[in-house]
């Protein structure tokens, strides 16, 4: 029996359902290479029906970060494995259509490519479509970059490239240095080793969002499986790789992260710096050294390596993941600790206590003291008025501690809450870029060219046409201090939690006691995450539950805890503080009448259900501040189990 005669016979007995079918059929029908069928068949002989679902079921879609998902099968076959690397990457990366591989990567390459060119003409610019990637250290990741590449200049557009690993930022940055259409960063992140992904960017640095995004799903979607063989083969004679000026071009605008250079040489701040094998290396160490740092990189964890072999998980938010560097840290009595993820967007930190010891902070806690600083800083140095603007903004997701919208209010600055996902951050930053433009032409007749106009004179502009964007973060470690990149920056906020530890240390301080009195001022605020991961197929289905019983059944109370306000997201129209409409998503934020509330909603990246539960207390003062933290904490981890239940609950129908 062919293969395909035994997947449909399959479908028939009722081991895969008629998408996946459906799915193979074409896939079949299309000509797959011979190791492609064999994997096939080998799975078909291991009767693996649950994992040539999970390869099958769906098309790999767009979410908060792109596409992201498997390169590597969770059953694994021969014809894939091949002679894998010495890093251990297999020959091919694994069949299937809700895998990202050779086809569904050209396959979103020619989707890109189509839009751009359609979006270029519609707008009466006769451009040759030109696309900036970069690439992490990933399994595939070169691979699937140079193929992207060969992809677009075979399709009749301008494609660059680095000459190696470069993060996330950097490619934000580049797409408006080299004045490109849209950028591509062959990255998943902090993702588990075996996955990997297609970030698309467009023209104006930042992540694709409406209308681009789902337009571009649509021609995604409409790139037939049988015409992707002809890219298979790839052709770089037409690919520009980026040398040393478009490094030089990057490094410059991230040193502009520090608001006072000064506190460097006035204090020397040692640093402790791990890349966890990943990009964060090729930046973020020059500009800490070049600021005046003293650098201590965790050797075991320098060399690029897909595999992250010194980690579970290659995760700045997990305190697993920055162990090595918290034991040097120690050893060498350093002041603090900085890490990056694989594709340096996300910054993780340690921090030096009046005990000696390293503290690990949460991303909420480094987002509330970055803020803090900067306001009063840019303050200080004349950027923004002592009493602050309405025409000054901190721009931070709904699913960020609340702490810093009492920040931002008690300096008199907007603060503005969007989605989840840095690309909402990058859109606020495009809107007053925008307007500026707009307010600037109507005002004098000419064009301003934004890249070219320094930061303080963007800065004095922007408060006076539009508004100036102070800082903006995200609580998954994420952080961005300026709008000449339009991602978050994981070399930037290096530099910038460097600034902030220089700075407390000049004060006889830690920076511990720095966040206290913070909390002092503004109230204690503490948060906690819930992550239910529900992998494949009946994953996703459970994923779907509770998304819907949420909004067709609302919870009414937690324990003794009653709910006092249920906001749905994804069917009431809600306004930022700039009076735009919040786009539509299936994010559910509930208030609880103890004060506490939480943001529900299905990750756009990963395979889970999270929870993001906000607490805070007053504080009297320093005497009882120990006290109303263990007191939180004890009632923020009782409505998180409470949470937890019932999502659990709901999941199972």
């Amino acid at each position: 029996m062919s293969t395909l005669a035994t997947i449909q016979a399959a479908g028939r007995a009722g081991q895969l359902p008629p998408s996946t079918v459906q799915n193979i059929s074409d896939w079949l029908s299309a000509g797959l290479p011979s190791w492609a069928v064999a994997s096939i068949d080998e799975l078909i002989a291991k009767g693996a029906w649950s994992e040539i679902n999970d390869r099958f079921y769906r098309y790999l879609e767009f979410g908060t970060g792109g596409i992201r998902g498997r390169t590597i099968g969770t059953v694994t076959t021969t014809a894939e494995t091949g002679t894998p690397s010495a890093m251990g990457t297999p020959a091919h990366a694994a069949i299937g259509c809700n895998i990202l591989n050779d086809f569904t990567l050209i396959r979103a390459t020619v989707g890109l490519f189509r839009y751009t060119k359609a979006y270029l003409a519609k707008s009466g610019r006769a451009d040759v479509p030109a696309l900036v990637i970069a690439h992490d250290v990933r399994h595939f990741s070169r691979h699937f970059c140079e193929l992207a590449a060969s992809a677009w200049s075979r399709l009749g557009g301008a494609a660059y490239i680095f000459e190696g690993p470069r993060s996330t930022p950097q490619l934000s940055f580049s797409v408006r240095y080299l004045k490109a259409h849209a950028g591509v960063v062959i990255t998943a992140s902090h993702n588990p080793p075996h996955d990997n992904g297609f970030k698309a960017y467009f023209e104006d640095g930042a992540q694709m969002v409406s209308p681009h995004d789902k337009a571009t799903v649509a021609e995604v979607n409409a790139v037939p499986i049988a015409g992707l063989g002809a890219f298979l083969e790839k052709d770089l004679t037409r690919v520009v790789t980026l040398g040393r000026p478009a490094d030089d071009a990057y490094l410059a605008v991230a040193s502009k992260a520090a608001i006072d250079p000064s506190v460097f040489q006035r204090t020397k701040l040692h640093v402790v710096f791990t890349n966890i094998h990943g990009t964060g290396g090729v930046m973020s160490v020059p500009l800490l050294i070049h600021a005046g740092c003293e650098v201590s990189e965790v050797h075991s964890q320098v060399a690029f390596d897909p595999r992250f072999p010194t980690v579970r998980s290659p995760n700045p938010e997990n305190a697993e993941a920055l162990s090595l560097a918290v034991a040097l840290a120690e050893k060498e009595n350093a002041d603090v600790v900085v890490a990056t993820d694989p594709d340096c967007d996300r910054m993780g930190v340690a921090v030096r206590g009046r005990d000696g010891k390293q503290h690990l902070l949460t991303g909420n806690q480094i987002g509330a003291l970055l803020t803090e600083y900067r306001l009063t800083k840019y303050k200080e140095t004349g950027v923004i008025p002592a009493a602050g603007s309405r025409n000054v903004a901190i721009v931070k997701t709904f699913v960020t501690t609340q702490l810093q919208d009492a920040i931002g209010r008690a300096h008199g600055v907007k603060v503005i809450n969007t989605l989840t996902g840095f690309k909402w951050i990058a859109a606020k930053i495009a809107g007053y870029e925008a307007y500026l433009k707009g307010a600037l032409l109507k005002e004098t007749g000419v064009a301003l060219d934004y890249d070219a106009t320094t930061f303080e004179a963007r800065a004095r502009l922007l408060q006076k046409y539009s508004t100036f964007y102070a800082f903006g973060c995200e609580e998954s470690y994420g952080y961005l201090p300026n709008d000449a990149v339009r991602d978050k920056d994981g070399n930037a906020a290096c530099l910038m939690f460097a600034e902030l530890c220089a700075w407390v240390k000049l004060q006889s301080k830690t920076v511990p006691e720095y966040l206290d009195e913070i909390y002092l001022k503004y109230g204690f605020y503490l948060e906690g995450v819930i992550n239910i991961y529900y992998e494949g197929a009946s994953g996703a289905a459970k994923i779907k539950r509770i998304l819907e019983t949420y909004r067709s059944a609302p919870p009414k109370a937690f324990g003794d805890v009653a709910v006092t306000q249920f906001q749905d997201f994804g069917v009431a129209v809600f306004k930022d503080a700039d009076g735009e409409a919040i786009p539509k998503q299936d994010l559910y934020i509930v208030t609880l009448a103890n004060g506490y509330s939480f943001a529900a909603r299905g990750s756009g990246t990963e395979p889970k259900m999270k929870f993001y539960v906000f607490a805070n207390a007053k504080v009297g003062g320093a005497a009882e501040l120990a006290i109303v933290k263990a007191q939180v904490k004890t009632e923020l981890d009782r409505i998180k189990a409470l949470i937890e239940a019932d999502a659990q609950k709901r999941a199972e129908g």
